[in-house]
């Protein structure tokens, strides 16, 4: 059951960034495989956190329902008790705030910053009366945190400052993540307008979030040629493998609704991944 509630299928969107921040470190000759381990565990943890934190928050305001068209959730499901549920997310939290103990000793004051802001939009995001998700920031708090925050973050843990590679190749990796959220939005848009929340896809409708689910993912693909030009090198080109796929999964948002759009959540995932780490492998072969 707690492996149902920590959402696997979502980690792919918090090991990506650490992969892509970590090459880009290694790319200035500043790789440290200690931080970098911690940057992936306090990802990871603080992705499971906000999941839980979003299954139970959803299920208090009611977006989450019997009719849920998406994967089980488990408070809505009755596998865990809110208060289950809860201590989850506090404990999952409290480990990667301990994590980041280790990362302030190795890099300093800047990665408190990190990682309270990151944590506090992880809980935020889901609860209180402003909730992010529920006004329709959902998406650029994603953006910003899986994207600039995650893969910056983790390169200046390892290089005490961001090259310019991590700023660029912050960008293709917090579009799919992005990504992610926009096919969850555009299959639960109708359940979420009847329990208030506002997301983009409630806000401009089905046409507009399979527009930014299409710009997402062609933002992704066309960034790794800004990075090969700054790197003079093919090697960042790599994750234009993943093109075919993409393109595949572009037409399939287009045309899919409602719970046929879940093995649509689960490969947007898998191509954040792929791309992501064929991003950090070019990155990394072109700084040679």
């Amino acid at each position: 059951m707690w492996v149902l509630a920590a959402r696997p299928k979502t980690l792919p969107a918090a090991i990506a960034p650490v992969a892509v921040g970590s090459a880009c470190a290694h790319a200035a000759g500043a790789f440290h495989a200690g931080p970098a381990l911690a940057a992936l565990l306090g990802a990871v943890l603080i992705q499971i956190g906000t999941n839980l934190a979003n299954d139970l928050y959803d299920f208090e305001k009611g977006a989450d329902t019997a009719g849920r068209l998406g994967p089980t959730r488990v408070t809505q499901a009755g596998l865990l008790t809110p208060s289950q549920v809860q201590a989850g997310m506090i404990i999952a939290f409290s480990l990667a705030a301990a994590v980041g103990i280790y990362l302030v000793l190795v890099a300093g004051w800047p990665v408190i910053a990190i990682g309270l802001l990151s944590i506090a939009s992880g809980i935020a995001y889901t609860a209180g009366p402003r909730a992010l998700g529920y006004v329709g920031l959902g998406d650029v708090f994603v953006f910003l945190f899986f994207g600039f925050v995650a893969v910056c973050g983790t390169a200046f843990v390892q290089a005490r400052s961001v090259p310019l590679a991590a700023w660029l190749a912050a960008v293709p990796v917090g579009a799919l993540a992005t990504a992610i959220l926009v096919v969850n939005n555009l299959r639960d848009r109708e359940q979420d307008a009847r329990a208030g929340k506002r997301t983009l896809a409630v806000r401009f409708g089905a046409r507009a979030a399979r527009w930014e689910y299409g710009g997402l993912v062609a933002l992704a693909c066309a960034t790794p040629l800004a990075i090969a030009a700054m790197q003079r090198s093919p090697w960042p080109l790599l994750p234009l493998v993943t093109a075919p796929l993409a393109a595949a999964l572009v037409r399939a948002v287009a045309t899919r609704d409602g719970a046929t759009l879940n093995p649509c959540l689960g490969r947007t995932a898998m191509l954040a991944l792929g791309h992501g780490g064929l991003l950090a492998a070019g990155i990394v072969m072109g700084a040679r």
